[in-house]
């Protein structure tokens, strides 16, 4: 006969399980409503952490008080924004009226068969389909129109209250971080203080070195495109330049659909412009990931290729394009914590003292 056990538990354990159970259930629901402030904030902390250096070296140069070291590096980065905006924008300007005036003229090769768009009606039938579309459904029901208005008013109001609200956020970032990671360290006991200043002071340059150089190369990846456009005649250069900038900050596929993106505008502009802007593309890629990133980077994110694409994935579907920006920042702050957790795993051991012989 084998002899049957009985678990008992105690209500008081079961009460405290339901309790826990209730209280990350209530947690997750709290962070999705406010995921759209989670999200601020999160690009709020990229910014500070971008625009932190200027504001160290503006508040030793200056001798200023933080708040007024701020505010000076927000006018230079809006002087910067005006300035750059001031070069390239009558050159955009110009770009996009000349490409709505061209438009006539390709929805005319769409709808005649002809030109290097003409392949869409004579393979695919699109004037066909979208005239059968507009017929039975109406216009609103091809080009998403019912509503739209309120639509387009709804997102102008949210990108303005996000960005007003970033602003903000990144300013008090910057002002009261450092104290706030002070209280931080405080909770913990003194002997362990000074690690824990080693740890956020890692992380810190991890972070901080891969925003810093994620946007250099951005910059870089989009002024060469510009001047690659330019050389060989394709319309609407600087916006294209500003949209691979753009795309490049996203890990691994941006710069893939950057290329896609601006190839198609290139061979649509002439075949043989086409071919050169692939082959720029595929070249600047490589010399982008084996020169400039190892050069830009340096020793703050040292991630392998497989992490690095792992953490991305990751990111990418737990929230999207941000997830996939964030990923490699919390994958290299996991490592520098992982490493400390290994490097002090031997000094917790106790010591092995050899026994006298005999």
């Amino acid at each position: 006969m084998t002899e049957e056990r009985v678990v008992d538990f105690r209500p008081g354990t079961i009460f405290r399980v339901l309790l826990i159970v209730a209280a990350v259930a209530i947690v997750a629901e709290v962070v999705w409503i406010v995921r759209s402030v989670i999200a601020w904030l999160v690009v709020a902390l990229f910014l500070a952490l971008a625009l932190n250096p200027l504001v160290n070296w503006l508040e030793r140069r200056t001798h200023l008080k933080r708040g007024l070291s701020i505010a000076l590096a927000y006018l230079i980065v809006i002087a910067a924004i005006v300035a750059l905006g001031a070069t390239f924008l009558p050159r955009l300007i110009d770009e996009v009226n000349g490409f709505v005036q061209a438009l006539p003229g390709y929805v005319d090769q769409v709808t005649h068969g002809r030109g290097r768009l003409g392949f869409l009606e004579t393979k695919y039938q699109v004037v066909e389909k979208v005239r059968k579309a507009v017929k039975e459904g109406g216009a609103s029901s091809v080009l998403g129109l019912s509503g739209a208005a309120v639509a387009v008013t709804k997102s102008i109001i949210s990108i303005i209250a996000a960005t007003v609200t970033i602003v903000f956020l990144t300013f008090f970032l910057l002002l009261e971080g450092g104290a706030w990671m002070d209280r931080i360290y405080s909770l913990f006991p003194q002997r362990s203080q000074p690690r824990m200043r080693h740890i956020g002071d890692e992380i810190y340059r991890t972070v901080g070195g891969y925003v810093t150089g994620n946007l250099l190369i951005s910059l870089i990846a989009g002024g060469s495109i510009t001047i690659v456009l330019l050389i060989v005649g394709v319309p609407y250069a600087v916006a294209l330049g500003l949209i691979v900038a753009f795309l490049d900050l996203i890990p691994l596929a941006g710069a893939t659909i950057a290329g896609v993106i601006v190839g198609v505008v290139a061979f649509i502009h002439s075949v043989p412009a086409g071919i050169v802007v692939v082959a720029f593309f595929i070249v600047y890629q490589q010399l982008e990931n084996h020169f400039l990133q190892p050069v830009i980077y340096g020793r703050t994110v040292q991630l392998s290729p497989l992490a690095v694409i792992v953490s991305v994935l990751v990111g990418a579907e737990l929230a999207g394009i941000l997830g996939a920006l964030a990923a490699i920042p919390v994958a290299g702050a996991i490592q520098v914590i992982l490493r400390d957790v290994l490097a002090h795993r031997g000094d917790s051991r106790p010591a092995l003292v050899p026994r006298p012989p005999g």
